[in-house]
């Protein structure tokens, strides 16, 4: 059932044929579709390909038009999930430069993934080399304001057979959507249910990979959250039931009265780039930041006692969602009295402006495309 993926870090560095695209979308229409693009439902005019095989190894790579796949129906990835995918954005400066946030931590987590689905791992500079390239060509869908361009590398499996084993081929891609502010007004806290009856991961499995099967196992539970008149649906842990582990799409932080903060450790959570500088941030204006476990008991009882200030969520699309109402089976609490706290949106504001240039950038993650 091994696979052996030769000629990987042999090619470390492509160089990409850039062929434009001979008909993009005309400046008019363009600028109509960045008005409102909301999230995920307009694309840009290109997109990133490079193609995996036993005997070349990564090679082909590309930027051209948009288009689709053309898949046999014995593809192994519609027959065994065998996928990974990315989320960063691309910001635009005020000076009319483009910043990437923290590529490098993408590349990373994404050959993660990529080893823990048995799927050939993806050179880094590889990885970073295919979203400048294409942010650099559709540098024109970026929107102004406090829009971004959201951005999402994948790997799917690509063998056509039917046999559970790892394919031999892969196509990596990059894709690009413009996308608005993700709250409209300023950031609202959202209500939370917790899912009693759902499991997200458990240890050993791919809680800690971004692939899509994960996110495909939380949306009958997301589904339970909206029913219950719910934003978002926060998991337990798969053994006790007991821990609080992570939102559908989101990690998750807490504030107590003393100024700390918490939140639950990785390992069937995924390891989040939004979590991970939002920590380092913390512990820069010297306060404490505990990664440990915490009791949906723990969680009720603080915030009625006044000890819990704040929650909040986090991620690339939201960065940072107060967390106002929590509801479940068994009762429902608010937290700070269902306001947004000075924690999450300081955190956030400062966060923000190092992306989009506004801040100075003590821990290098700004990477100046344009």
């Amino acid at each position: 059932m091994g696979i052996s993926f030769d000629k990987i870090d042999g090619a470390a560095w492509l160089t990409f044929d850039v062929q434009p695209s001979e008909n993009p979308v005309i400046e008019t229409e363009r600028t109509t579709k960045l008005e409102n693009p909301g999230f995920g439902r307009v694309f840009t005019d290109h997109m990133a390909i490079v193609r995996y095989n036993p005997t070349e190894g990564w090679h082909g790579a590309r930027i051209g038009t948009r288009a689709s796949f053309p898949l046999d129906p014995a593809t192994a990835v519609l027959h065994y999930a065998q996928e990974i995918f990315e989320g960063l954005k691309a910001y635009k400066r005020e000076d009319g430069g483009v910043n990437l946030f923290r590529p490098d931590a993408n590349a990373k987590r994404f050959r993660n993934s990529a080893d823990r689905m048995a799927m050939a791992p993806l050179p880094e500079p590889i990885f970073i080399e295919a979203v400048e390239q294409l942010v650099r060509l559709d540098r024109d869908w970026i929107p102004g304001g406090e829009g971004s361009l959201y951005l999402r590398p994948f790997m799917i499996a690509t063998e056509i057979f039917l046999g559970v084993k790892p394919s031999a081929e892969y196509i990596f891609g990059v894709i690009a959507s413009p996308v608005g502010s993700y709250f409209k007004g300023g950031p609202a806290p959202v209500s939370i249910w917790v899912s009693e009856n759902y499991t997200r991961a458990a240890v050993g499995g791919t809680g800690a990979v971004k692939c899509g099967g994960n996110y495909a196992a939380s949306l009958r539970a997301q589904a339970e959250a909206m029913d219950k008149g719910c934003d978002q649906v926060v998991f337990l842990d798969a053994v006790e039931r007991r821990y609080i582990e992570e939102l559908g799409g989101m990690n998750i932080f807490f504030v107590f009265e003393d100024g700390s903060l918490s939140t639950p450790p990785l390992g069937t959570i995924l390891p989040g780039i939004t979590r991970d500088s939002i920590i380092a941030l913390a512990r820069d204006a010297g306060k404490t930041v505990r990664e440990e476990l915490y009791t949906l008991e723990q969680w009720r009882a603080d915030a009625a006692s006044g000890r819990l200030k704040e929650a909040f969520a986090c991620g690339t699309a939201a960065v940072i969602s107060p967390i106002g109402q929590v509801r479940s089976a068994n009762g429902d609490f608010s937290i700070n009295g269902g306001e947004a706290g000075p924690v999450a949106m300081g955190l956030r504001k400062q966060l923000v402006d190092i992306q989009y240039g506004r801040a100075p950038d003590p821990h290098n993650w700004i990477r100046k495309v344009i």
